[in-house]
Formats: C-alpha cells, sequence, structure tokens
C-alpha cells in the first residue's frame, strides 16, 4: 500500500516506521531542511522529501494520485486541513487520515475538507481520564466516517437495565444503528454474543450512528 505523510515530527516519524516494518511504500514529506535530512538518515526505505505539504506542486512531485492513504500528522491544525483538503479535492485519495492537535478544532476535520478519519490524541487522552472517574456514562472514544459514526464506551453500574434486569444482548433489543463490538471485563476481551448477559463493571464498546449514540443510555445507563 503507498502511503504519504505530511509531517516528520515525532507523529509522522513514528508512523512512517512503524508502517515500513509492515511493508507498506512510504513517502514522507517534512519542509523543515535539517530535519528532513536527519530522517533520511533515520528513516532508510522511506522516501523522505523537503517539501511543504501544503503545496499542490509538492504533493504532486509527491505522486499523490497514486496513493492509497495520505496522513495528515504535522503539528498545525490548519496545515492538516490544508493537506487533507488537497488530498481529497484535487487528487482523489481513497483514504485520508488526520491528526487533530487542539480538540477545540474537531468539528472542522470533516468530509467537507476531505477528512476520512480523524485522530484527537487530546480528545483521547480527556476520554481516558473520564473512563476512570465516570460509571453509568457515555464516553466518546473516536468519531468515524466523518463523524457520522462514533466508537464508545459505557462502564456499566449495578443499577444499569442490562445489569439489573440480568439481560441478554439479544434481548436488549438495541437499535440498528447500534451495535456492541466488545466487552472488556476484568481486563480481558470478550466477544459479545446474543447470549452475553451483562455485569456491573463491564466495559461495554459500541459502534454507533451519532445521531443515535443517547438511545444506549435505556440499556446501559441506569
Amino acid at each position: 500500500m503507498r502511503v504519504v505523510i505530511a509531517g516528520g515530527g515525532s507523529v509522522g516519524t513514528a508512523i512512517a516506521l512503524d508502517l515500513i516494518d509492515r511493508h507498506h511504500d512510504v513517502t514522507l514529506l517534512e519542509q523543515v531542511t535539517e530535519t528532513a535530512e536527519k530522517l533520511k538518515s533515520l528513516l532508510p526505505g522511506v522516501r523522505v522529501m523537503t517539501a511543504d505539504a501544503c503545496e499542490y506542486a509538492n504533493l504532486s512531485a509527491a505522486d499523490l494520485r497514486n496513493a492509497d492513504v495520505v496522513i495528515a500528522a504535522t503539528g498545525d491544525d490548519e496545515d492538516n486541513l490544508v493537506v487533507s483538503w488537497l488530498s481529497k479535492q484535487e487528487f482523489g485519495v481513497p483514504r485520508v487520515i488526520a491528526r487533530i492537535n487542539n480538540s477545540r478544532n474537531e468539528w472542522l476535520f470533516s468530509e467537507t475538507w476531505g477528512v476520512d478519519v480523524s485522530v484527537s490524541t487530546p480528545a483521547l487522552i480527556t476520554s481516558l481520564v473520564d473512563e476512570a472517574v465516570e460509571v453509568g456514562s457515555i464516553i466518546n472514544l473516536m468519531d468515524l466516517a466523518g463523524g457520522k459514526m462514533c466508537l464508545i464506551e459505557i462502564t456499566l453500574a449495578d443499577s444499569a437495565p442490562a445489569v439489573a434486569q440480568s439481560l441478554t444482548l439479544d434481548e436488549l433489543r438495541l437499535p440498528d444503528t447500534t451495535r456492541v463490538v466488545a466487552v472488556v471485563r476484568s481486563d480481558q476481551p470478550l466477544v459479545p454474543l446474543p447470549t452475553m448477559r451483562f455485569l456491573e463493571h463491564d466495559h461495554v464498546i459500541l459502534i454507533a450512528r451519532e445521531d443515535s449514540k443517547q438511545e444506549c443510555s435505556s440499556a446501559f445507563i441506569g
């Protein structure tokens, strides 16, 4: 798979190393000359270009039209949005992944700007903090499909209907727009079978349509 990464900071470098270990064809664009030169020796097997990824000509030189994935991983949200938009609108890249540095900008990272998947480290860390203290609340882990879908987690209290009534997953009759994808119990991941019953302190991981995630409360929040 051909992957083009914009940004040669710690995030972009780590992604490039991981992808090259997985035998992908990786190109990395870094606009600071000194940094780019260092990366050429640090990233054997990666094509490192000294270039501003926000410039159309540089993306064209990186052969973006033949890229399968573009990862906008700079430390600047504005740059990541520009790279995402150009990648999708001008080069038709099938999958664009963008890094969000400031969670307040999360609303911008949508299909309008060419973003297929956005990853917000600040939001993820916040959700993990919430997870540690919030039982019986919906914790948003990640937005998917341009914000139309989301990955959420609910830690069950003893008052949750699924626990209090000892209902199976099938008996909960969740809406079609919601799917339980995993249950973590005592640090062990479990496959959510239709006959599964839920216990207090279970961590239920669901994929839900954004406009229907509150419907989960009727089953998992007491």
